[in-house]
């Protein structure tokens, strides 16, 4: 692998990133969301390790490897679990409807070209140009995170946040400490595992996973 190519598959990867967050926001299955987080999972592992490379660090292999272990596949198969126990996998009617969010999404995106770069736009490093797609990510899982109704839809919202920082991280700091990376990895892991555990104990109770409809309960 060359300097070139590897630069190229940072490049690849991080706009892999970014259009699986978008994704998230054109498909209402569930399922489908979570399929777009254990390809984005993949995808920043992937950008860590041709980091690795072009920088000639093996810590950053090995936040690679554990990046790809718990983003792309503990994670991800711990919320399709969740979503098989739950008839209703679908998110049916958002705050927001697709249409409406795909143009707030390249919304979204424009401002964080026009904010990230003039910063990025002083450094010298090719790779800190990317930051914008781990910014853009950023903001596309926090609208996320408040137009969905669907407990694990916001879940995803919430895993997308981490995804983008992590990326501006590894584009930014070329790579973050291997302690750093695995203490979030982790913390990130813990906090998925207690949701799955609050979502299947909401849908032995009410029988929906639809926070809407819980709060009319609650009312």
């Amino acid at each position: 692998m060359t300097l070139g190519f590897s630069l190229d598959l940072v490049e690849l990867a991080s706009g892999i990133v970014l259009a699986t967050a978008v994704l998230t926001l054109w498909r209402k299955d569930l399922r489908a969301l979570i399929s777009a987080l254990r390809i984005q999972g993949i995808a920043l592992a992937a950008v860590a390790a041709a980091l690795a490379f072009y920088i000639g660090d093996a810590g950053i292999g090995f936040v690679a490897v554990v990046v790809f272990a718990v983003k792309g596949l503990v994670i991800p198969s711990l919320l399709a679990r969740v979503v098989r126990t739950d008839p209703g996998s679908r998110e049916a009617d958002p705050l927001i409807n697709v249409p409406a969010s795909l143009v707030v999404a390249s919304g979204l995106i424009v401002l964080s070209f026009l904010v990230a770069g003039q910063f990025t736009g002083l450094l010298s490093d090719p790779v800190t140009r990317l930051a914008p797609l781990g910014l853009a990510t950023v903001l596309i899982g926090f609208f996320l995170l408040v137009t969905r109704r669907k407990a694990i839809s916001q879940i995803v919202g919430l895993l997308l946040v981490d995804n983008g920082v992590a990326l501006v991280a590894f584009v930014l700091t070329a790579g973050v400490p291997l302690l750093v990376e695995l203490g979030v990895s982790l913390d990130v892991l813990l906090a998925v595992v207690v949701l799955q555990v609050l979502v299947a104990a909401m849908r032995v109770r009410f029988g929906h996973l639809d926070l809407d409809q819980l709060r009319e309960l609650h009312d």
